[in-house]
C-alpha cells in the first residue's frame, strides 16, 4: 500500500468530523431555545397572574374601604372582606417587583420587602378586630398602641421607596409608581382627617397597584420588551452562538 493510498483512507473521517460538530452545536441551540421558550412563557403566566391579582385584590381593598365607610364602622362581612384583601398584597407585591427584575434593583426588593411585612401585621389587625368585635379603626387602634403608628411610618418609606423604584425602572408605567408615592403619603397625613379623606387616600394607593397589574395584563410594547428582561441577555447568546456556528 503506497503513502497515497495511506491518506486516502483518512480523508473521509476528517471530512466528517466538522460536519458532526455542525450538527452536535445545531442540537445544542435548538435545546437552549427550547428551553428559552419555556422560560419566557412561564415568565409571562406569572405576569398575568400577578396582573389579576393586583387588579382584584386593589379593587376588593376599596370596596371594603367604602363599606367601612358607608356603615360608619366594622362589620363582620366587612371584615372578612378587609383580611382577604390585605392577606393578598404581600404576595402580589412581591410579584410586581419579581417582573420587574432586573431593571427594579434593590430599592424596589426592599421597598417591596417592607411594604408587604407591614400588610402581614395589618392583616393581622383585622384577625384581632374579628375576635374582639372591634366597632371601628379608633378602637383598633387602641388597643395595639404605638405599634399602628410605627408600622404605617413603615409602610410610607417603603411604600414610597417601591413607587420610585417603579419609576426608575420604567418597566411598569410611570404613573404608577407616582401615584404609589403619593397615595401612602396622603394616607400617612389623613390619618387626622376624617374618614373620607382617608378613604380618598387609601384609594389613590390601591389604584396605583391596580394600574400596575392592568400594565401587565394590557402590556404596551415597551413593558413586553422590558419585563423579559431576564431572558433577553439569554436569547442574545444564543443569537450569536447560532452565528459563530
Amino acid at each position: 500500500m503506497g503513502l497515497r493510498e495511506t491518506r486516502n483512507q483518512f480523508r473521509p473521517v476528517t471530512d466528517v468530523q466538522p460536519t458532526a460538530g455542525r450538527d452536535s452545536a445545531r442540537v445544542n441551540i435548538a435545546t437552549r431555545n427550547g428551553k428559552l421558550v419555556r422560560a419566557r412563557r412561564g415568565r409571562q403566566d406569572v405576569a398575568i397572574l400577578v396582573g389579576v391579582a393586583a387588579v382584584v385584590f386593589s379593587a376588593l381593598y376599596i370596596v371594603s374601604d367604602l363599606v367601612e365607610l358607608a356603615q360608619g364602622g366594622f362589620s363582620t362581612p366587612q371584615l372578612v372582606l378587609t383580611y382577604v384583601a390585605e392577606a393578598a398584597i404581600p404576595l402580589f407585591v412581591i410579584g410586581l417587583y419579581a417582573v420587574q427584575r432586573p431593571r427594579i434593583g434593590r430599592l424596589g426588593f426592599w421597598g417591596a420587602i417592607g411594604y408587604s411585612y407591614t400588610f402581614i401585621f395589618y392583616s393581622s389587625t383585622v384577625v384581632v378586630a374579628l375576635a374582639n368585635g372591634t366597632r371601628d379603626w379608633d378602637a383598633l387602634v387602641a388597643q395595639f398602641g404605638p405599634w399602628v403608628t410605627i408600622h404605617g411610618a413603615l409602610m410610607l418609606v417603603a411604600g414610597s421607596a417601591f413607587g420610585v423604584a417603579v419609576i426608575r425602572a420604567g418597566v411598569l408605567p410611570r404613573w404608577t409608581g407616582a401615584a404609589l408615592v403619593a397615595g401612602v403619603i396622603l394616607v400617612g397625613m389623613s390619618s387626622t382627617l376624617p374618614a373620607i379623606a382617608q378613604v380618598a387616600s387609601a384609594a389613590i394607593r390601591d389604584l396605583a397597584f391596580a394600574g400596575m397589574g392592568a400594565a401587565l395584563l394590557l402590556p404596551s410594547r415597551e413593558a413586553r420588551l422590558t419585563v423579559r428582561a431576564s431572558t433577553g441577555a439569554m436569547d442574545a447568546g444564543v443569537s450569536v452562538g447560532t452565528v459563530a456556528v
